[in-house]
């Protein structure tokens, strides 16, 4: 009895042992997720994307054009029935122009909304996570993900659903604020391809927000495109 005891323990202390050295941070996962969609090197190395999508909304099959200049810019510009729309932010500031609500000319977000829409200045999602006091939490997991949140020192958050098998990112809900208001959202991305400088993108996102739905299909991915600054500049 006393040997079966001792081998008992000695199991329950190896079964610890690997838990515990097997066990991933939310860090962990993060830097899978980075080698996965390219690695460092590769990531370090996109200076700028421009991707072409159609964007399906309400019905409606519309041309959209995303800009990043990693770092110091993100412009959106959407057709929608002759009317467009236009979403920019900058390392310095951001604005929007949206005749949809009223604001036919450029109108300046606020510091609050600009803080937290500049995390879309990089276009890997997690590879400056810390910028602007992010940090990591895992929350657990399911079947298919690991559950990794990202708080911000902004009114953002963002739990990601990161794919055990492959360390790509399966969803995304998102919290944040805008003009004053709260907003949920989730993200569901799918296709990834790789571009011509070995980024590994998702060519199919669907996004779910509190009235609508969206779902970009990529038609064209350009890295590395001389972008003239001026373009992230609010018109006078």
């Amino acid at each position: 009895m006393k040997t079966l005891r001792n081998q008992s323990f000695f199991v329950l202390a190896a079964l610890v042992t690997a838990t515990t050295c097997c066990a991933q941070t939310a860090e962990d996962i993060v830097a899978k997720n980075l080698a996965a969609v390219g690695g460092k090197d590769v990531i370090n190395a996109t200076k700028s994307v421009v991707i072409t999508t159609n964007l399906e909304v309400m019905g409606n099959e519309v041309p959209s054009t995303t800009t990043v200049v990693t770092g110091k810019g993100f412009k959106n510009e959407t057709e929608f029935n002759g009317t467009k729309i236009v979403q920019c932010v900058s390392d310095h500031g951001g604005w929007s122009i949206n005749p949809m609500t009223g604001a036919s000319t450029a109108t300046a977000m606020s510091d609050e909304d600009v803080k937290a829409a500049q995390t879309q200045l990089y276009p890997v999602p997690l590879a400056n996570y810390t910028a602007n006091g992010g940090k990591v939490e895992l929350l657990g997991d399911d079947t298919a993900d690991f559950k990794v949140k990202l708080t911000t020192n902004t009114p953002l958050a963002v739990t990601y659903y990161i794919n055990k098998k492959t360390y790509l990112i399966d969803k995304a809900d998102i919290h944040t604020t805008a003009q004053g208001q709260q907003i949920d959202a989730t993200a569901v991305f799918s296709d990834y391809r790789k571009v011509d400088n070995g980024l590994l993108i998702p060519f199919k996102v669907e996004r779910d927000m509190p009235q609508y739905s969206l779902s970009f299909n990529v038609q064209k991915v350009e890295v590395n495109k001389d972008i003239d600054p001026a373009v992230f500049e609010m018109p006078k």
